[in-house]
């Protein structure tokens, strides 16, 4: 059975033009010790349904509309609000992309680090205490006695970012899930934060869910890929599939959209042209459709498909597709 499973979720939020479907059926599964990228560009979903999983959604505005969320075969979105602790932190741990915004900024690392300690375990001051240093030890901040006492703000980003993995894992959780936890890092920051998760993952065998819209990042830490796009899922598959043979134009788009190893450093990148649409009033039909580039090459009955029928995720070749016309090898936007 698979550890974290997600059945047809739908989450929206009610606006002055009227109700935003940020999460608009989306279904998928994550086994122990797997990662699992979810990928998409800014504003697909992706963090909306992670804060759904531990039920951080606002409401209002917000409201989860439909579905379900399975964790070890229990449904979160149907547990009273009295047993949510037993399972945030606990069992499902959340690190969050901007670290400053998410630790409090006029308490002590050891403050909030030992709350965490002492809420878990029932730990006393000294006991929270040396385990807090020796949390800290492991995801490889120096000193870490002294760094106790240090307020947020005295931290870099890069410590800030591992004062979070800190309090994620320090209640041993089986499911963590990473929101862009190297969003406004620099490049040798970040590749210290990925080293730091995959080695603490191999230590734990938990599960991680890893959003991000890097696919560089999906390449070097995923088992497993994800890709959504306005609200909703449109390919999944294994990370060594959906990089050599994506078959959805638009994972193909963000693919294409990389820089390439020996391209010219002034010559410009490959884009998606167009812009989402709405999801205060999705279409009906395929929501890439305005924007495919495939689809300006199919016969014009074919695309007529394209915009009177919307596709549904449905097993095609090597893993899961919604598109009528799948990307064939070979072809290239």
């Amino acid at each position: 059975m698979a550890l974290l499973e997600i059945d047809e979720l739908k989450v929206g939020f009610h606006t002055e033009a009227g109700l935003l479907r940020a999460v608009d059926g989306v279904s998928f599964s994550l086994e122990k010790g797997r990662t699992l990228g979810l990928v998409g560009e800014s504003g697909c979903g992706k963090s909306v349904t992670a804060s759904s999983i531990l039920r951080l959604v606002p409401v209002p505005p917000g409201e989860i509309l439909g579905g379900a969320i399975r964790f070890n075969g229990v449904d979160i979105l149907r547990l009273p609000a009295k047993d949510l602790p037993s399972i945030r932190g606990k069992d499902v741990a959340m690190i969050f992309q901007d670290p400053m915004t998410s630790l409090n900024p006029v308490y002590t690392i050891e403050k909030q680090l030992g709350e965490v300690l002492k809420l878990r375990f029932g730990l006393d001051r000294n006991a929270a205490r040396a385990r807090a240093i020796g949390i800290l030890a492991k995801v490889g901040i120096a000193d870490p006695e002294s760094r106790l006492t240090n307020y947020p703000h005295e931290l870099s980003g890069g410590m800030k970012q591992r004062v979070m993995i800190a309090m994620a894992l320090a209640c041993e959780p089986h499911l963590l899930i990473a929101d862009e936890p190297t969003t406004a890092l620099d490049v040798t920051v970040q590749a210290q934060i990925l080293n730091l998760i995959r080695a603490l993952q191999k230590d734990t065998g938990a599960a991680v869910l890893f959003i991000t819209h890097d696919m560089g990042v999906v390449a070097e830490m995923c088992d497993d890929v994800a890709v959504m796009y306005a609200g909703r899922i449109v390919e999944r598959g294994d990370v060594h599939a959906i990089f050599k043979r994506s078959q959805h134009p638009y994972t193909k788009g963000l693919l294409k959209s990389l820089p390439q190893k020996g391209a010219v450093k002034k010559a410009a990148l490959p884009t998606i042209e167009g812009v989402v649409p709405s999801l205060l009033n999705p279409p009906a039909h395929c929501r890439f459709a305005d924007r495919c580039w495939k689809r300006k090459r199919l016969s014009d009955a074919e695309q007529k498909r394209c915009f009177s029928e919307d596709p549904k995720l449905r097993v095609h070749d090597a893993g899961l597709v919604a598109c009528h016309f799948p990307v064939t090898a070979g072809e290239q936007p």
